[in-house]
């Protein structure tokens, strides 16, 4: 079974946390654990390339993150938009690295998906072996790095294919988590640009004033890129029922996240053991939402692997990525036909790209 998982901060954690993502999950660990880190995550990653190959994630929507500092903002972040746009480009150029080695590849439209998917498709254990490239699409977590909004064309240009307007906290373009509050001026003159630029526009993050905002402002392209449900988990990282039916309406795709937290209620950062969630509870999310659609035609994957933890914050019986190959099982235990689980294992994000890119 081919995966396409909606949300991986793959350059974060090579750069900023000096990853070698080339490298087996279990050689990362013994560095950190021997170079003695201690903060959260270290030791416990659960995301590289290998394990990326052997669990066949053919295609992943990757970040390129740098949000500006603002007050009450629970994250830090750089000073002013320009060093965010420095710090993003900086981790675009680690993508287009490992393009040039031959080790990825950079999809940017339909055509190079389609194809790069069939190839998958008729040789998963070639894309296992590492004779295929991890097809990689350009996300950008939080829109800090677009310093006015015209210069989403600019991006647009470097390859990016989605956006979203906030991370935690208030961004120069929206409310999001843990923040309530609507869009800023700024945010609602992006809106156009990234409808001209023919963006997929990303809602995971935005806080409910600012989510319905966007709802009535915007007519282009939509996702939740890795979102689970406040109906099983309260909390406004979740969203409401009525959210994701209004984003299933618009034809949107809903990627479960993996991180515990927001998998299970009642969990308390750096407190709660993990033995707390199981994939069951990720399987959970997914199929709530199968359940408001009426069908499996909206649900996906969107992991958010080691976003800034490890293990410690993951479901107990996960150990690294290549476990997603576990979820088909699970989802037709439950009664879901194969296709419905080739629909939520990866069909359902390649035919939102296949909408949003061709005319």
């Amino acid at each position: 079974m081919l995966i396409f998982d909606g949300h991986l901060d793959l350059a974060m954690n090579a750069i900023s946390w000096n990853r070698d993502l080339r490298q087996p999950v279990r050689e990362m660990r013994r560095l950190e654990v021997e170079a003695g880190m201690t903060q959260k995550g270290r030791g416990r990653g659960t995301v590289a390339f290998p394990e990326m190959r052997s669990g066949k994630v053919a295609v992943s929507i990757v970040t390129v993150i740098a949000r500006v500092q603002k007050p009450g903002n629970p994250l830090p972040g750089f000073r002013t938009a320009e060093s965010a746009f420095a710090s993003a480009q900086g981790q675009l150029a680690y993508y287009r690295m490992l393009e040039e080695q031959g080790e990825v590849r950079m999809l940017t439209d339909w055509p190079m998906l389609e194809a790069h998917l069939a190839a998958w498709e008729a040789d998963p254990e070639a894309g296992a072996r590492g004779e295929l490239p991890l097809g990689f699409i350009l996300t950008m977590e939080g829109a800090d790095p677009v310093v006015y909004p015209e210069q989403v064309h600019r991006w647009k240009a470097d390859g990016l294919r989605c956006i979203g307007l906030s991370h935690y906290g208030l961004s120069n373009y929206a409310y999001g988590t843990s923040t309530p509050g609507a869009l800023t001026d700024m945010g609602r003159a992006i809106l156009p640009e990234i409808e001209k630029a023919g963006l997929l526009l990303d809602l995971t993050h935005l806080a409910d004033d600012a989510f319905w905002e966007v709802m009535d402002r915007y007519s282009g392209p939509v996702q939740c890129s890795h979102q689970c449900c406040r109906a099983l988990v309260p909390g406004d990282r979740q969203m409401d029922d009525a959210q994701l039916q209004a984003v299933i309406a618009r034809g949107g795709v809903i990627g479960a996240a993996l991180d515990a937290w927001m998998l299970v209620p009642n969990w308390i950062k750096d407190t709660t053991e993990n033995t707390a969630a199981s994939l069951k509870d990720f399987v959970d999310h997914m199929d709530h939402v199968c359940q408001l659609a009426g069908n499996s035609l909206h649900a996906a994957i969107g992991t958010d692997l080691d976003g800034g933890y490890g293990q410690e914050q993951t479901p107990h019986d996960l150990d690294n990525i290549a476990d997603l190959q576990t979820i088909p099982a699970m989802l037709r235990a439950r009664g879901y036909t194969d296709a419905d689980v080739e629909n939520i294992m990866w069909r359902n994000l390649a035919r939102l790209f296949q909408q949003t890119w061709l005319p």
